[in-house]
């Protein structure tokens, strides 16, 4: 029999010895966190007396008999701290219990004293890597450390580094507000299941279509509430520390060690997004708080506009006065429009006498600089027949906006470019990708995708930040914000995006549809933080490039193959199972692609030669295109444009990545770059680095990183709900449906999944809504009722039901801050895109992916009116008006046959109309801001909406006609018996 291994301190790495009697050395009972006695009794000398892992205190008995011995054992102790791993760090929940003595963690040169001691580890881990090699090959692989509990255990080892080297912290929502809202959960669940029990098990026999009915409903709506709550089971909040970034990688007199950034700004038609907001969203990237030779923004061009080129000529020059403004005065935020916009003192803390004049100054500037861009619109509303011209004399590269070549041009961050104080200015570029017919560009993702390889080429930084035109930076510090997860030692290795919330200007303040989606961005966005990371949202995040090319996390294993090992995601499988021919191929594409991509570092121990002639023998080309420039870049973790390189010549090959036939045969968005297949890239690209094992960081910075606009008129608002819901249905019918893709790998926590599950079957719960929210009227127009007659029990059930969705709703204020109106107003527009979006794109879905029918909605604006959120009133027909209007004039006039019927049948008849009339003002309820919309400033609604919803109402009325609730049903027979008895 093989001897038992002794396990490993998790803070030193040696072994943890046994006790007298022979047993191992157990320092908490609680969660028998591995931690040697030496190492423990250095914790007890620092004071800290609770466990690293669980946080419940040492038992007393370990504590009586380490406390006697301390003394005896500070050599040995010495002797663990300095072989102390590089993953030290500190853990967010003990913040409070470490020591920060400088004076013992820094060395003579104020450097941190556990990363001088990284090379000593190295070797030291290195040396048991060869001493255990072959045990490791004859243990069981199902004995070893799991992946989720490995990185635990990193985040565990930060505890031995000082607080002031942790660049963030997390934050547990406090236990007290936690705990009672996960008992209320548990509680609504419970009183859910006795719910149902109840509704199966008492029919009503009259009415037994609309009770089948309304149980299915309500089955589903307890569904999807399953899925939406558990993944809120445990949020958290972070704070990121940006002056310990800036001394970390900004020291006095030494060149900025912080990582480059890459911007992405994506346009495609002018007219719909005017040039204005796109030139305030360069401007203000332009202008952050970062090293300038750091940053390089490029602009999308998708429409090949030379609007859209002449702009961003006029926005370099203005850059050249803004951008030195912004940083000499500090000013928030560095869009010009919404900076000059602001109704505050801008006096306030502003100190130095110049600063008024050069406002004013710029302030003129800025009012020209918009003059001559509304001149450039202007000039574009009407096509020259022959085209558009450009200064020299030739023809616009563009005029066709389908048959174009590729266009590149570098505005700023060359030689020469200087703003007006003689200062280097970031680098911006123009690019428009080729487009040929007969190829598909695969709209933003493609973009984006291009971008990726211009990027790469040109300026290869190691993290790119995209946003919408619309979405202009509202904290010049928002990429620090980020970087303090992205470049921890500790925290960023496998952290794959940072992701920030979306905030909006322009929305009205009772904010009537949601636009601001307040409960998604503070609620569903910090539940899914604590367990793999938020979700991608396509705008405002911080992407890790080497995630975006398809590479693991570091900290990851290889995934094994399915045909080694088939599990799922929560239950892994210790038996091999055979595989049909369709899962051997796709482990031969997988095994394809990872021989691909494969550890950067191995790389390294080659010569030029060498390195080249591996590149093209690891079928590098099949994955990343014919590009030796474009692959070199990808083999270099920390950016930067590879040294044998001929920068004469990265124009002409950025010209070359993004010609419309370079993604031919690569895996270009299929497992790299922003993934294809949905018209919602974000959730596809997001899901399938998470799948990979890589996790997501939400940064909730005070100031809000990034703002934008949001279409605050009915019609644009259900528009733009369609399109999201179009996309998850789309993705629940490809193969990269949550409900299975990825279960192999065992990398997706199953809360995630459950979370990824729930943003593509969302649409569907439209079908029962429609169908719950049609059940009161006809409930008033039959005189029928869904629920039987109600017990004291059965009253005390449904109760409770109520009582725990309030309670929940409470709960989730407490600990989110988000307020009870944002909340109704969620609740509101879920019902009015339930009725109407998610229903139209359910069936489009189904056209478009099995029919190949594709149905588009088109919207005709009429003039908004020249007042404050004028646009809120504007009424634009569009069929998605028609469901919504219908079921609220259906319900309405259900409620005034139910009182008719009631006045008809006298006093008894009172008692059970009470509760049809409450089912259908619920509906009326949740639909009134859609009435309000409809309704407009002036009471104004589109005639073929009105036409519409009387045609389906007066429907609905006939069939009522022809049930005649009201009139009593006549026994003829009985009745003819009764003439017989009569004398005439």
């Amino acid at each position: 029999m093989m001897e038992s291994k002794s396990p490993v301190c998790n803070t030193c790495g040696e072994e943890i010895g046994v006790k007298p009697n022979g047993e191992f050395f157990v320092a908490c009972h609680e969660c028998s966190f591995p931690i040697c006695k030496a190492c423990l009794e250095y914790e007890f000398k620092e004071g800290r007396r609770i466990c690293l892992r669980c946080g419940n205190p040492y038992d007393e008995n370990v504590l009586d008999d380490v406390e006697t011995k301390t003394s005896k054992h500070q050599s040995t102790i010495a002797t663990h701290i300095s072989n102390t791993p590089q993953d030290s760090g500190i853990h967010a929940r003990h913040v409070s219990t470490v020591s920060t003595i400088d004076s013992e963690l820094n060395d003579e040169y104020g450097n941190p004293i556990w990363k001088n001691r990284v090379d000593s580890w190295k070797d030291k881990k290195s040396k048991k890597k060869k001493k255990h090699a072959k045990a490791t090959k004859d243990e069981d692989p199902d004995a070893q450390v799991p992946p989720q509990q490995h990185m635990e255990d990193i985040s565990l080892n930060a505890e031995a580094a000082s607080a002031t080297d942790v660049l963030s912290v997390v934050i547990p929502i406090p236990r007290t507000k936690i705990t009672s809202y996960r008992i209320v959960i548990i509680m609504r669940l419970t009183i859910l299941a006795l719910f149902f029990h109840y509704r199966i098990t008492h029919p009503v026999d009259s009415a037994y279509g609309l009770w089948l009915t309304s149980v299915i409903c309500e089955i589903w709506f307890a569904f999807s509430w399953v899925l939406d709550q558990f993944p809120k089971w445990s949020p958290i909040n972070r704070e990121t520390y940006i002056d310990r970034l800036s001394a970390r990688f900004e020291r006095e007199g030494e060149p900025s060690q912080l990582a480059a950034v890459d911007f992405f700004v994506s346009t495609v038609d002018p007219l719909k997004e005017p040039p204005l907001i796109t030139a305030n969203t360069v401007l203000s990237i332009l202008a952050l708080d970062y090293p300038v030779d750091k940053v390089s923004c490029y602009v999308s061009d998708d429409g090949a506009a030379m609007l859209s080129f002449e702009s961003l000529v006029e926005t370099a020059d203005f850059a050249r006065k803004w951008v030195p403004f912004c940083k000499k005065y500090s000013i928030e935020p560095r869009a010009p429009e919404f900076y000059f916009s602001l109704k505050i003192d801008y006096l306030r803390d502003k100190v130095q006498p110049s600063f008024v004049k050069e406002r004013r100054a710029m302030k003129r500037d800025y009012e020209e600089f918009k003059i001559r861009m509304n001149a450039l619109v202007a000039k574009a509303q009407k096509t020259p027949e022959e085209g558009w011209t450009m200064q020299d004399g030739t023809s616009w590269p563009g005029n066709n906006t389908r048959d174009h070549p590729g266009m590149i041009q570098v505005f700023l961050g060359y030689s020469g470019a200087r703003d007006i104080e003689g200062n280097e200015l970031p680098r911006l570029v123009y690019v428009s990708r080729e487009k040929r017919p007969g190829y598909q560009h695969h709209k933003k993702a493609g973009a984006e995708n291009a971008l990726v390889r211009v990027s790469a080429v040109l300026t290869n930084a190691p993290f790119i930040l995209n946003l919408d035109c619309d979405h202009y930076v509202n904290n010049s510090k928002a990429v620090r914000e980020a970087m303090c997860f992205l470049m921890d030692p500790v925290v960023g290795q496998d952290v794959c995006y940072v992701q920030f919330p979306q905030r909006f200007d322009g929305i009205d303040k009772s904010d009537r549809y949601a636009n601001r989606n307040i409960v998604f961005f503070d609620v569903n966005m910090r539940g899914l933080d604590g367990i793999q990371g938020p979700v991608y949202v396509g705008t405002g995040c911080v992407f890790r490039r080497q995630a975006l090319y398809g590479y693991s996390p570091p900290s990851k294993p290889k995934m094994l193959p399915q045909s080694s090992s088939s599990s799922c995601c929560c239950c892994p499988s210790k038996k091999k199972q055979t595989q049909d021919p369709s899962e051997i191929y796709k482990d031969a594409k997988r095994e394809e692609l990872d021989a691909a991509i494969f550890n950067l570092g191995d790389l390294d121990n080659y010569d030029e030669y060498e390195r080249s002639m591996l590149i093209s023998q690891t079928s590098f080309e099949k994955t990343f295109g014919l590009s030796a420039v474009f692959i070199e870049s990808t083999l270099m973790e920390n950016g930067g444009v590879p040294d044998s390189v001929n920068p004469s010549t990265l124009i002409k090959e950025a010209i070359h990545v993004i010609s419309c036939g370079y993604e031919e045969k690569t895996e270009w968005g299929k497992e790299i770059g922003w993934i294809y297949g949905s018209i919602t890239e974000d959730i596809l690209t997001g899901f399938k680095m998470h799948c990979r094992g890589w996790r997501s960081i939400y940064c909730m910075p005070l100031r809000p990183a990034f703002k934008g606009s949001a279409p605050i008129n009915l019609s644009d608002r259900l528009h733009q709900v369609l399109r999201w819901a179009l996309g998850s249905v789309e993705i629940f019918l490809s193969r990269h449906c949550p409900l299975w893709y990825g279960c192999s790998g065992g990398r997706l926590k199953w809360l995630q999944r459950m979370a990824y599950i729930n943003t593509i079957v969302y649409p569907f719960t439209s079908l029962p809504l429609v169908a719950y929210c049609t059940l009161p009227a006809i409930c008033l127009l039959t005189g029928k009722f869904i629920i039987p007659t109600l017990s004291n029990l059965a009253s005390m059930l449904f109760l409770g039901l109520f009582i725990s969705i309030i309670l929940t709703s409470v709960l989730e204020l407490r600990w989110s801050g988000v307020s009870i109106e944002d909340l109704w107003r969620n609740e509101q527009f879920w019902v009015i895109g339930g009725v109407s979006a998610h229903l139209f794109a359910v069936f489009q879905g189904f056209l478009k992916m099995l029919a190949g029918l594709d149905t588009n909605f088109t919207v005709t604006s009429k003039t908004a009116e020249d007042l404050e959120f004028g646009e809120l009133y504007i009424v634009k027909w569009t069929t998605l008006l028609i469901p919504p209007t219908s079921l609220l004039i259906i319900n309405l006039v259900g409620v005034v046959a139910g009182f008719s019927d009631a006045l008809n049948k006298g006093y008894e008849a009172w008692g059970p109309l009470f509760g049809k009339i409450f089912f259908a003002f619920w509906v009326v309820l949740h639909l009134y801001p859609f009435l309000k919309g409809l309704m407009g400033r002036q009471n104004r609604t589109p005639t073929i909406v009105i036409l519409w919803s009387i045609l389906l109402a007066s429907v609905f009325s006939l069939v009522w006609v022809r049930i005649n609730p009201f009139v009593s049903k006549t026994d003829t027979t009985s009745l003819s018996q009764n003439c017989l008895l009569i004398d005439c």
